[in-house]
């Protein structure tokens, strides 16, 4: 039994006056998250009532607890929500089993909820960093050219009410064609082509022979990078709130040169995709493909046009040297989780509840289904005609714990053909462990259930001990906020070292890539991968292009990567999901995750002159034609250092401009990579109205002589104020050449 404690005579006065307060409506009440960690009590109704309890001592009576409570949180852990004045907010925080209250930030949620993750919202009251696309103007006329699948035009995302006329330097067209004609180009989609060439005809038959978007992906990418402002938007109810892209008032050219089946994006149509950006005017590209493809030269020149081009970096990770795109003059974009999350609740016959992951939006009252155990997903069981109407619960993870194929994007194409097995049986969803993969997806009437290791060994425990085991599913529904682990670079992104270019760390950067809700045909809908990542930062650097139209695309690459976060929210390191899940490195991520607002003023750039890229490109594929006396890429101006073959020293020099106060001065902090002394000459830069650029020295030296690995580190130039510049390193101290980590 279970007592409410008894109250001082003076508290119980000021409870009363609290109430009459409340009564009378002052001061208002707002809703407030209280956490209290993990559940004290087996039974969960248990908890909710020793919350009713509490709530109950400061409110004064069970009734008004009753009343206040919003959510009572009782599965995963234990916390309540409820509405409170600011002084009963206080007077709860003190309890000592309180770890944290905090109004909720969860009624005015972004759909993508990535932008307010990173810190450019649209809410002025409660997001002090609007003022970011305030400046930018929200991307003001800035051009993004996407090259993807093509684009749904009739989305509401792509609405271009209120914009003015197209920039005049837009040279491109508008190409009609099946079910595209000149009318669905507009102020926003200022233009239109699409790509056919070297493609048989049977092959384009199963797709829109115009710019129209068959497939959803183009649509989905282009406006997520710069999507119009669209209010009240969610899939099913999860995700609800306003829509949009990274730079809103953005205009889009849309390059149709992906198509639907086994075409893919051939090289060809590609190529010729980049050539007419080139030429149309774009100021940004974004490319959503992978792959290594032969589009080096292309890409090449446009960045010497002043295009900045972005790339996702690709989708078979966890495994290194798996990464595409993996060119010193791109930015290369990893994916990485943002703090949202879709709980659902799966109640067994025994009352115990779990929490899984899905999408799940089905009816409240489908009922108790009985489960079905096959031993294996990938086995001949799926063939079984005792399916119907049951919740299969797969067992792979217990029998291969954790296994991932060859990659994570063999895995989820494994797991498809397991749910599209399963639904020709007609049974009603499927409970699936595995590690953290970024599986979660629509599949309408299909409910499918994501769950770790442990909970699928909860579920064996109980149906080992029930002839009969059932299961109800409830709708899954939104976490938000600090009760989400995040930032993880995914588990699918893929990593480095890059197998051509190991004196290069890519990916540069990571951005929000798994669950992200944007547009896709009419609608919307959740969708991950690197391709979600890419837009991101095709977005952020329309903002930094009209904040700063001079800034080359090499300076704004150094302005994102030294910028970026390398720790979450409360100062924990940022993690890569994988097999073992572990810290993430700089072949993980690159500089880290994306700050947009920190971006804008990174106080130090390290720019490139584009006959530099020229020059390595030449010595790369052409050694007769190489003038430089060394070709190695460490040599090269960029915001990162990697050293592929340390055997004693390496010296490299490195150019810095000033592009925040005019008289500043630096200090170098080093974090050298174990194995290795890095020293810096000069440790202190000076920069004033006569000079904003310095050059300073990086020498490595091995510690000693072993055959090794890759090692971390980064050197930091700080101002002692508002600037830290910092690029990560990474050294491979070696005593032979050709190095291999095979034993």
């Amino acid at each position: 039994m279970y007592s409410k404690p008894l109250l001082p005579s003076f508290l119980c006065f000021l409870l009363a006056l609290s109430s009459f307060q409340h009564i009378q409506g002052q001061p208002s009440s707002k809703l407030y998250i209280v956490y209290l960690g993990e559940r004290k009590h087996d039974d969960p109704n248990h908890v909710t009532a020793s919350h009713h309890d509490m709530l109950s001592s400061i409110l004064g009576s069970k009734e008004e607890a009753l009343s206040s409570i919003v959510y009572s949180y009782k599965h995963g852990f234990s916390g309540f929500a409820a509405m409170l004045t600011e002084y009963q907010a206080d007077r709860i925080r003190e309890l000592p089993e309180v770890i944290s209250i905090q109004p909720s930030g969860t009624a005015s949620l972004a759909t993508t909820r990535s932008w307010d993750y990173l810190g450019v919202g649209l809410d002025n009251e409660h997001n002090q960093h609007l003022g970011l696309l305030q400046r930018a103007n929200f991307g003001e006329d800035v051009i993004i050219g996407v090259v993807d699948t093509g684009i749904w035009p009739e989305s509401r995302s792509f609405d271009d009410y209120g914009y003015g006329p197209i920039p005049s330097r837009w040279n491109g067209t508008c190409e009609v064609g099946q079910n595209f004609t000149i009318s669905h180009c507009n102020r926003k989609i200022i233009g239109a082509r699409w790509y056919t060439g070297g493609i048989e005809d049977l092959d384009l038959s199963v797709d829109y022979q115009s710019p129209r978007d068959h497939q959803g992906h183009g649509t989905h990418t282009a406006s997520t990078a710069a999507g119009s402002l669209v209010r009240n938007v969610s899939f099913h109810g999860l995700g609800k709130g306003t829509v949009r892209g990274g730079a809103p008032r953005a205009r889009l050219a849309i390059y149709k040169a992906c198509w639907e089946g086994n075409i893919g994006c051939p090289d060809a149509t590609v190529l010729k995709a980049i050539d007419d950006a080139i030429h149309d005017g774009v100021d940004v590209l974004s490319l959503s493909i992978v792959g290594r493809f032969s589009l080096n030269f292309a890409t090449l020149h446009a960045v010497a046009r002043g295009i900045t081009v972005v790339y996702s970096t690709g989708n078979d990770g966890p495994l290194p040297q798996s990464l595409s795109n993996d060119l010193p003059w791109l930015i290369t974009v990893a994916a990485s989780t943002i703090d949202r999350s879709f709980p659902t609740e799966v109640t067994l016959g025994n009352n115990q509840t779990i929490v899984g992951q899905s999408l799940y939006y089905g009816l409240e009252d489908e009922g108790f289904r009985e489960l079905f155990f096959i031993p294996s997903c990938f086995t001949d069981s799926l063939n079984s005609t005792n399916m119907e109407g049951k919740i299969v619960v797969c067992f792979d993870s217990i029998n291969a714990p954790g296994a991932i194929a060859s990659s994570a994007v063999v895995a989820i194409q494994n797991f498809l053909q397991v749910v599209d097995s399963l639904r020709q049986a007609n049974a009603k969803g499927l409970i699936f462990a595995r590690s953290p993969l970024g599986l979660l997806q629509d599949f309408r009437n299909f409910l499918c259930i994501l769950v770790d290791n442990d909970v699928l060994w909860q579920i064996n425990t109980y149906a080992t001990s029930d002839a009969s085991p059932v299961a109800e599913v409830r709708p899954a529904y939104d976490i938000v906020g600090s009760r989400v682990i995040s930032t993880r670079v995914a588990a699918f992104s893929s990593r480095g070292p890059s197998i051509l270019f190991p004196d290069l760390i890519k990916p540069d950067i990571t951005a929000p890539g798994v669950n992200i809700l944007a547009a896709m045909f009419d609608s919307y809908a959740f969708d991950s991968g690197t391709s979600m990542s890419c837009p991101h930062v095709s977005g952020i650097v329309a903002l930094l292009k009209n904040i700063h139209p001079k800034w080359s695309p090499a300076a704004i690459k150094s302005a994102l990567v030294t910028t970026a976060y390398t720790t979450d929210a409360y100062g924990f390191p940022i993690e890569a999901d994988g097999i073992p899940r572990k810290l993430a490195d700089p072949f993980d991520y690159g500089g880290g995750l994306v700050d947009p607002n920190k971006a804008v003023d990174p106080g130090l750039i390290y720019d490139v002159d584009p006959n530099d890229y020229f020059k390595f490109f030449s010595c790369t594929n052409d050694v007769s034609s190489c003038d430089l006396v060394d070709s190695r890429l460490y040599h090269l101006n960029l915001p990162s250092v990697s050293i592929s073959d340390l055997k004693t020293s390496v010296t490299i020099n490195r150019t810095v401009t000033n592009v925040g106060d005019t008289n500043s001065v630096y200090r170098a902090v080093v974090q050298s990579p174990p194995g290795v002394d890095t020293i810096v000459e000069p440790s202190i830069l000076e920069f004033n109205a006569s000079k904003n650029t310095q050059t300073f020295v990086l020498t490595f030296k091995a510690l000693r002589a072993v055959q090794g690995d890759f090692t971390f580190g980064s050197l930091t130039w700080t101002d002692g104020g508002n600037h830290t510049v910092r690029i990560p390193i990474a050294v491979r101290v070696i005593i032979q050449d050709y190095f291999s980590i095979t034993s």
